[in-house]
């Protein structure tokens, strides 16, 4: 592990405007629930989603972070900024190591090319060089298991499909910041047993995990730090069952 690999964010927050905010409609309803129900007004007195706000965490060499919070606490928009999909409207965001995302798994993904050209084109989406990606290549394709298919379009596969082969893909080398959401331990039971140990290589050959669970189980599992998060905001920071601990008492099962 690189011992200078680190992960800063200070004082970050990410708004996002809701246009025709003024009306009462079903639409600005349905946003305000699923935002975490946190609306405010900017500059131009737009209505606005405050996403994320003024997040600050400092991530180093062997730090696993869990991303804990209900839905609409902001894990997913903060995982996102994380690797530079959201630029935050405040705040800054620094990385050294080359940030590896395994959330939105349609990321470089063209529909009407075959499989071996996708993962041609994820491997660059993920930083390999072309010389890289065709050393990997026998593995990825053996590790998919989806044979002759990898020949055919990628609009002929089913989600689990496409999922063998983004995971394969984003598994083929050793991370340095490692972004997950649970995604990754869901889907087909068959491919999840097969890959259950490939996940944990990974995991354990990343220098910094950042995983946003709903799963206590798992966070306990494969993190040794939480962040509890609610309405954008950053409730606790600290060591893993601490947080599990006061999570629990705030959110009983």
């Amino acid at each position: 592990m690189d011992s200078a690999t680190e992960l800063l964010l200070q004082n970050v927050s990410v708004t996002f405007p809701i246009y025709h905010g003024a009306s009462r409609s079903l639409k600005k309803s349905l946003l305000f629930r699923g935002s975490g129900g946190h609306l405010a007004s900017d500059a131009n007195q737009r209505i606005v989603i405050e996403a994320l706000r003024d997040i600050s965490i400092k991530a180093g060499v062997g730090d696993r972070i869990a991303l804990m919070g209900s839905n609409g606490a902001g894990k997913t928009t903060l995982l996102r900024v994380m690797a530079g999909i959201y630029e935050p409207v405040a705040g800054v965001v620094q990385s050294r190591g080359r940030v590896s995302p395994m959330f939105d798994i349609g990321l470089g993904i063209d529909t009407d090319i075959s499989g071996y050209e996708n993962i041609r084109l994820r491997g660059l989406v993920l930083g390999l060089t072309s010389t890289e990606i065709e050393d990997r290549m026998h593995d990825i394709a053996a590790f998919t298991e989806l044979g002759d298919y990898l020949n055919l379009p990628v609009r002929t596969y089913s989600s689990g499909m496409m999922t063998r082969l983004t995971f394969a893909v984003a598994t083929c080398f050793a991370p340095e910041i490692l972004l997950m959401d649970e995604w990754i331990m869901a889907g087909d039971s068959n491919f999840i047993a097969k890959a259950k140990a490939r996940i944990e290589s990974f995991v354990e050959k990343a220098s910094i995990l950042v995983l946003a669970s709903h799963s206590l189980s798992i966070c306990r599992r494969f993190c040794n730090r939480g962040i509890w998060m609610q309405q954008g905001q950053i409730l606790a920071d600290g060591p893993i069952e601490d947080i599990i601990r006061v999570y629990s008492a705030e959110n009983p099962t």
